[in-house]
């Protein structure tokens, strides 16, 4: 958890800058529509950035340090690492499969009104089809934007909310920014190098999570026996894992800790989005519900892990009633009762107070507690503001 700066109160710094820092560390973060609370690529920054606000990253965007595109989901990534999204972007763009179809003719049409008349959103095409007269529907436009970004002709210029406004590249790509292609080991370097950054150790398989081929496969195993022949990482052994990577030198470090903080996490926070990691690391088996009918859900929609220190404590369903101003916490499970609740109690009360600021609301709503006995105490603590 150290790697993913999660066990100190500000490992990446403050303001706009830490979130740079934390990007170019992290590698990507992963763009989410749902908005039960604040969306997930601003709630991972926000729990590692205390003084984090949404337009620190819109700005960065704006000032081309930034960009959108695809990592294992969408996602924004740090902009000096544009060229390792060109693989993707050719592969797609000489792929004829159904993922991204689009009409050629619509996708011409398209890059000549940006061209012609600049950034466009894909409601300003919806506007040109309620046109009388006119020849297309908003439909094959809106899937020649997402095609022309794929294959990465068009990037998004800015957002607004989820609404994407899009430009050429040519227009929003700095010009020293390196555009030469990656080949197959320096893609495979790449990689191996962002996770063992971003997460201290990793496994082949987490190296190559949704990456299909076996040649993809074999660099890696290339490039990590290179490292371990050097001495820049290690191989260790950790039950029921296959051969687990380390970055650094055999020799164990001491490191003092801090004290534990209690982190509300986003389901698509870069420290959980590996389940399997997670449950052979932690003892933590975290499946988001939200897309499980709502009869066979064990504990609620939209569960956010509860991190107490470099533990797992459990899991708070919680939802963001913005125009009451209300956050409720639904439904808190703790699982970890080994954990002195003395010592975690308050840490949570700050930070659920903290993460109910962030999304906007003034008062809290306390719901279901299990175990229920701990209600009571949470009730007491919290003093009136449930």
């Amino acid at each position: 958890m150290k790697a993913q700066g999660l066990l100190h109160t500000s490992p990446f710094g403050k303001g706009k800058n830490a979130v740079l820092q934390a990007l170019e560390h992290l590698g990507y973060i992963q763009i989410d529509t749902l908005s039960v609370v604040e969306r997930a690529h601003h709630h991972t920054l926000w729990t590692r950035i205390p003084d984090y606000k949404t337009e620190h990253l819109n700005a960065l965007v704006k000032e081309r340090k930034v960009f959108e595109y695809w990592f294992h989901a969408a996602s924004y990534l740090p902009m000096k690492d544009f060229r390792f999204a060109l693989p993707r972007m050719s592969e797609i763009r000489q792929n004829r499969s159904d993922l991204y179809r689009a009409d050629p003719k619509i996708m011409q049409y398209v890059t000549d009104v940006i061209r012609g008349e600049g950034p466009k959103r894909a409601t300003d095409f919806e506007s040109e089809y309620k046109r009388k007269g006119s020849w297309w529907n908003w439909k094959p436009a809106k899937m020649a934007l997402e095609r022309l970004f794929m294959q990465g002709d068009l990037m998004i210029h800015q957002r607004n909310g989820m609404e994407k406004l899009f430009d050429l590249t040519e227009r929003v790509l700095p010009g020293n920014i390196n555009t030469t292609a990656p080949t197959p080991m320096e893609f495979a370097e790449y990689l191996v190098k962002t996770y063992l950054r971003a997460y201290g150790f990793t496994t082949v398989k987490q190296i190559t999570h949704l990456k299909a081929g076996n040649t993809i496969r074999k660099n890696v195993h290339e490039v990590l026996a290179a490292m371990q022949e050097d001495g820049v990482i290690r191989k260790i052994n950790i039950d029921g894992m296959p051969d687990v990577f380390m970055a650094g030198q055999s020799e164990e470090k001491k490191i003092r800790k801090p004290r534990p903080e209690i982190r509300l996490l986003s389901p698509f926070d870069n420290s959980v989005i590996h389940r399997d990691r997670v449950k052979q690391l932690f003892d933590f088996d975290f499946r988001l519900e939200c897309y499980t009918p709502k009869a066979k859900r064990t504990y609620g929609y939209f569960c956010l892990p509860v991190l107490f220190g470099d533990t797992f404590i459990g899991r708070a369903d919680c939802k963001a009633h913005r125009k009451e101003k209300q956050f409720e916490l639904i439904h808190l499970h703790i699982e970890n009762t080994d954990t002195d609740i003395a010592l975690w109690i308050k840490p949570f009360i700050k930070s659920i107070r903290r993460f109910a600021d962030f999304n906007n609301c003034t008062a809290l709503k306390i719901g279901k507690v299990t175990p229920p006995e701990l209600k009571e105490v949470l009730k007491r603590e919290m003093q009136g503001d449930y």
